[in-house]
């Protein structure tokens, strides 16, 4: 099925953002990456940039909000789940050419003190990870307390590993925060998931 020119335009802005950040983008970019005419963005978005950059915030949220338990689903081990994601998320790096991973967090990082629309959006977002992830780990068998602590670890690690590996070009930080965090972990037993996370 073909996308939308809205569709289109929102997948552009959350990949340019996950380059460049949100200063750094503009609207001519998001018209050359999503090959619609300026008119369009106009017309879908009147808010301009910014409300292009916070739909294309939102809308990435959702599909990065399903990565952990997608990556978590075919483990019964806690430990080994945790550090399964991490070395992919080590792997996914290497093979981008260490490209940011997560538009969210490009964004949250650069405008939490400068744009209050956009600052609220992010928090939205992580809000929705982190009660998501919660809910996903309780599904699989978690007491609530261990399963935030779990998600708001993993979502922390993530994010700062990002961070370091991007910068040093190197895979370690990733691949070293995910042995810690798994290692009290291991052992711990995952139940099989029978319904979808909520939230994310």
């Amino acid at each position: 099925m073909a996308r939308s020119t809205r569709e289109a335009i929102l997948t552009a802005t959350a990949e340019l953002m996950r380059h460049r950040g949100y200063g750094a983008v503009g609207m001519k970019d998001v018209v050359a990456a999503a090959g619609a005419p300026i008119g369009s963005l106009y017309h879908h978005f009147p808010g301009g940039k910014l409300q292009i950059a916070r739909e294309a915030l939102i809308d990435a949220g959702v599909a990065y909000g399903l990565l952990i338990p997608t990556l978590v689903d075919p483990h019964d081990d806690l430990g080994e789940a945790i550090d399964a994601v991490f070395v992919q998320a080590a792997e996914d790096m290497s093979t981008t050419g260490y490209a940011n991973m997560c538009p969210v967090a490009s964004v949250a990082a650069e405008i939490a003190d400068t744009v209050e629309e956009l600052r609220t959006a992010s928090a939205g977002i992580f809000t929705a990870w982190l009660d998501g992830g919660t809910e996903y780990f309780v599904a699989r068998g978690l007491d609530r307390d261990v399963a935030r602590q779990v998600t708001v670890a993993v979502v922390s690690g993530l994010e700062g590993a990002f961070v370091l590996a991007r910068t040093l070009r190197d895979t370690e930080p990733l691949l070293a925060v995910g042995r810690t965090l798994a290692a009290p972990y291991r052992g711990v037993a995952l139940r099989v998931r029978v319904s979808a996370p909520v939230g994310g």
